[in-house]
């Protein structure tokens, strides 16, 4: 059956999920396909930057860490957040950058080690992973010295290979930054465990936007980011779990006093936390943490099956469109069709990708760009419509067949692409 545009319009009126939409602030003639990069606002992020701004801040001053209840924000947060990874109450802080919290987590998964395989010095990752893990790896093996060294594979199906004795920690992406291809957790958990390493993974292109049972796969330890899926704003803190068999045994390279059992006791000597506490390190930003609630009430208001069938819907609508519009051009899909390792981006590769970019974001479709050649598009179902897929493939075949990317502006490149 050949669709059209009124084929999609349908398809949001019998949408479910489409209310929702109304709840982010998403600016006339846009359509956003970066959500995978950064989620767009909540309508009540403003109001409650506001509050915090003028009020707990303006108004409440230092009382505000009581009165407000700014203490205990980090592992508020957490408890909100845990039943969409797959965690429990007292498992997840949100706090830090994903990769201040990955270096955390990966001293203490090497401390576990030396513990009881002190053989065990590599860390094992992919050489397609997103950099700042392999670069928070190679400097943390740098640090410790020892022998201690990062081993990168340049597919999934050679990680059985690369898994020797002398392996202790396997990091890897649920979801892969560039093509949107996602491991199977538990099996791939399973053999991590079987060779006698552990299992982080990095949730940053999953969390909120696939589902992830992090208890049932047995994982070890995780991270992730709030502003992409999650719709937390630019910089928003990322997130840290640690299974509860571990959070105990954790020694915090980072031994900030908001870690501290006692913080306002002011010892001079570190006394660790009881449970994921630990984890958290110097005085949190309330501005930006407080925001991060925003993005997780309009989470409260469904659920991630009703995410996930529509998030495969859109892409799927996607990738037959582009395939059936765009024929005649040199798109090559990157992202798997099987919707088991899917995850809510769809990645095409084209010689010109960043110009063809720079081109649809001319015109309001804003998707974005990652090398070499990697056009990427992010679906995020909370606000992403059917009809925003059909506009957004017209838009590709037009700047496709009239070479509207081939203009100057569209080649000169910024700090950030």
């Amino acid at each position: 059956m050949t669709l059209n545009r009124n084929d999609c319009l349908a398809r949001d009126t019998a949408d479910p999920l489409a209310p929702l939409r109304d709840q982010f602030a998403l600016p006339e003639g846009v359509i956003y396909l970066d959500g995978n990069s950064l989620g767009a606002q909540p309508k009540a992020a403003a109001q409650r930057a506001r509050e915090v701004i003028l009020g707990e801040w303006g108004t409440g001053l230092i009382r505000s860490w009581n009165d407000a209840d700014w203490f205990t924000l980090p592992r508020r947060l957490g408890d909100a957040l845990a039943p969409w990874i797959g965690a429990g109450a007292g498992e997840v802080v949100v706090t830090d950058t994903t990769s201040i919290n990955l270096f955390k987590v990966l001293a203490a998964a090497l401390h576990a080690q030396r513990q009881v395989s002190p053989q065990r010095k590599i860390i094992v990752s992919e050489r397609s992973n997103f950099p700042t893990d392999l670069y928070i790896a190679q400097g943390l093996a740098h640090l410790l010295d020892d022998g201690y060294a990062l081993r990168l594979i340049d597919t999934p199906e050679d990680l059985p290979g690369a898994l020797g004795d002398d392996v202790a920690i396997v990091m890897l992406t649920h979801v892969n930054y560039r093509s949107g291809a996602m491991y199977d957790m538990t099996a791939r958990t399973e053999e991590i465990h079987a060779s006698g390493a552990l299992a982080i993974w990095d949730l940053c292109h999953s969390a909120g936007a696939v589902p992830v049972d992090l208890n049932g796969a047995n994982a070890d330890y995780a991270v992730g980011c709030t502003y992409k899926y999650l719709n937390g704003g630019p910089g928003s803190p990322a997130f840290v779990w640690v299974n509860k068999r571990h959070q105990d045994t954790f020694r915090q390279p980072l031994s900030g006093w908001w870690g501290h059992r006692t913080p306002f006791a002011m010892q001079p000597e570190y006394t660790p936390d009881n449970g994921i506490g630990r984890y958290l390190c110097g005085t949190q930003p309330m501005v930006s943490l407080s925001l991060v609630q925003c993005g997780l009430d309009i989470f409260a208001q469904t659920t991630m099956d009703a995410l996930r069938a529509k998030s495969l819907a859109l892409t799927d609508l996607f990738i037959e469109l582009v395939e059936s519009r765009c024929a005649a051009f040199p798109l090559t899909l990157v992202t798997p069709r099987d919707h088991a390792v899917r995850g809510s981006q769809v990645s095409f590769e084209h010689p010109e990708g960043f110009a063809v970019i720079q081109a649809l974001i001319a015109r309001g479709i804003i998707g974005d760009y990652r090398e070499p050649h990697i056009m990427r598009f992010g679906f995020t179902p909370l606000y992403t419509s059917f009809a925003d897929v059909w506009d957004s493939v017209e838009a590709l075949r037009d700047v496709l067949a009239t070479k509207g990317w081939d203009k100057p502006e569209f080649h000169r490149r910024g700090a950030v692409t």
